[in-house]
């Protein structure tokens, strides 16, 4: 199949294709504006392929994305481009819905036009793929799971704007008729993370010897899938899912803050001792907590695994390990990230 994929220099992007390069005979177009989080590094291993392709575009640009289509005649839309942080959302909520939303509208109505000129058994084989996050439900108590019928309920900018998104996917199913699913996944982590977000952030500061600062007292939970895990996943959505079905996504990881943060230490402990024989835990310090902090979220994937063979290979503890030694092995990937673009740098205290 000929796959276009949107937001695939960042990180889930990047996975994604590296995975379809690497793992699958599908051909490949990346299509991603570059913004900080963007980063064409990620597509290293596999960027010199014959079956991948980049295209720098804006999926606000609804004719650059029509030409685009035009052109590469994809048999299947993944859609993972957006402004993804939460705490970037708090200071700065317009980025949020003018690529969320805004740019999840220019996607689907060129994705339309171009479904529409197909013959009808390419109608029929098109998928729009559009990927999304369990924050579009809000938080959890301490019991109980999401799962593909739980009400929407997000608390933050980001997670507004990503229901938005969502809403805005299944009208134009219902309405115009267009093959879409629509995937929505827990935390991911593992190698190429940007560095603002809590895993490579610990790492990060930890080998720098500052403080790992945890929002809170920590006891906020989240559900962790490795980011390779959720490649697959996607991979088998759209070659097997049925068209206006929704797929949620879980590594079956549930972890507070804390304990996450902790469990990094540890490895850092094993695998690159401090000098000065003290444990990395010694470096975790409280910070203030994020205002309209979730409190946890957790995940039944049951539907995915049932449905479509797909589970996940990663345990949160051999994931953790494999991504730290990649920091370890690849300063030279992350460390300009720190430099240039102030990375580990705390945003999204306004309220």
């Amino acid at each position: 199949m000929r796959i276009l994929v949107t937001g695939g220099a960042g990180f889930i992007g990047s996975a994604l294709v590296r995975h379809l390069v690497r793992e699958t005979p599908h051909t490949v177009l990346n299509v991603d504006k570059l913004t900080y989080a963007g980063n064409l590094a990620s597509l290293h291993p596999i960027a010199n392929s014959p079956r991948y392709s980049f295209l720098q575009a804006d999926i606000c640009d609804q004719a650059a994305i029509a030409a685009a289509m035009a052109a590469f005649r994809p048999d299947v839309v993944t859609h993972l481009a957006a402004e993804s942080h939460v705490d970037r959302s708090i200071d700065g909520p317009g980025a949020f819905i003018q690529t969320n939303i805004v740019g999840t509208f220019a996607m689907l109505q060129a994705a339309l036009g171009y479904w529409r000129g197909l013959d009808a058994d390419a109608q029929a084989a098109f998928r729009f793929h559009h990927i999304s996050t369990d924050e579009v439900f809000g938080t959890l108590a301490d019991d109980g799971f999401f799962t593909e019928e739980t009400p929407y309920d997000p608390h933050s900018p980001y997670s507004a704007s990503k229901a938005s998104s969502d809403h805005l996917v299944r009208a134009w199913a219902d309405t115009y008729g267009l093959p879409v699913l629509v995937t929505n996944c827990s935390n991911n982590y593992g190698p190429y993370h940007f560095p603002e977000k809590l895993i490579p952030l610990m790492i990060i500061k930890a080998l720098a010897g500052e403080t790992l600062p945890v929002y809170g007292k920590g006891l906020n939970v989240r559900d962790w899938l490795f980011v390779e895990d959720h490649a697959r996943a996607l991979t088998a959505v759209f070659e097997k899912g049925t068209p206006g079905e929704s797929y949620i996504i879980g590594g079956r990881a549930e972890r507070t803050n804390i304990t996450v943060v902790t469990r990094i230490c540890e490895t850092l402990d094993q695998v690159r001792p401090r000098t000065d024989g003290r444990s990395y835990k010694d470096q975790i310090g409280q910070v203030a907590d994020r205002p309209g902090h979730d409190h946890r979220y957790a995940i039944d994937p049951s539907k995915i695994e049932r449905t479509l063979g797909w589970t996940a290979q990663e345990t949160f503890d051999s994931g953790i390990e494999r991504t730290i030694r990649w920091y370890l092995d690849n300063e030279a990937w992350w460390r300009p990230l720190v430099e240039e673009k102030g990375a580990v740098q705390r945003v999204g205290l306004a309220g």
